[in-house]
């Protein structure tokens, strides 16, 4: 079978520029690198008013577009800091693929700051470096610097860094 994948150091991107990751030591290899960008994703008004329905948050900023359009400065509805956040998993399976883990677990956010308002309609996608790595006894500690930049818009939705633990096997 012929790979889809060229390799890059010891780690392969495939086709898509995903990174593909099997080991501790390629892994480490990317430490203070940028690890790559997602494709742009659409955020429309049915994923807002979902995200509103499954967190009980149906302030109207986000789900009622014509008061949003006479009262705010967006002249549209904006979508949850938080869905732009619950965007990350989906996000970073563009960015990355790992292979030989036994357990992945989202440890923690650190230094998140929502820089500006994602308006319907607007497209966004996510920037990951890797900020640090550690190996704790078997386990990868690592931290990403994470960006969720907004189509044609200079500031980004938001900044933080994400930290991860991971079980290769």
């Amino acid at each position: 079978m012929i790979s889809n994948s060229v390799y890059l150091g010891f780690a392969k991107r495939s086709a898509m520029s995903k990174l593909v990751i099997s080991s501790y030591a390629e892994f480490e290899s990317y430490a203070g690198k940028e690890l790559g960008v997602s494709e742009y994703l659409k955020i429309t008004q049915e994923q807002i008013n979902l995200f509103a329905d499954a967190t009980l948050d149906h302030q109207w900023i986000h789900t009622d577009p014509q008061r949003a359009a006479k009262e705010t400065e967006f002249k549209t509805t904006i979508a949850h800091g938080y869905l732009t956040l619950s965007l990350i998993p989906h996000l970073w399976d563009q960015i990355t693929e790992f292979h030989n883990i036994k357990m992945m677990i989202n440890y923690g956010i650190e230094k998140l700051k929502f820089n500006q308002p994602v308006m319907v309609n607007s497209e966004v996608r996510l920037r990951a470096k890797l900020h640090s790595i550690a190996n704790l006894k078997g386990i990868t500690k690592f931290e990403v610097d994470v960006t969720l930049e907004i189509k044609d818009n200079l500031k980004p939705a938001f900044k933080g860094v994400l930290v991860f633990l991971y079980h290769f096997v």
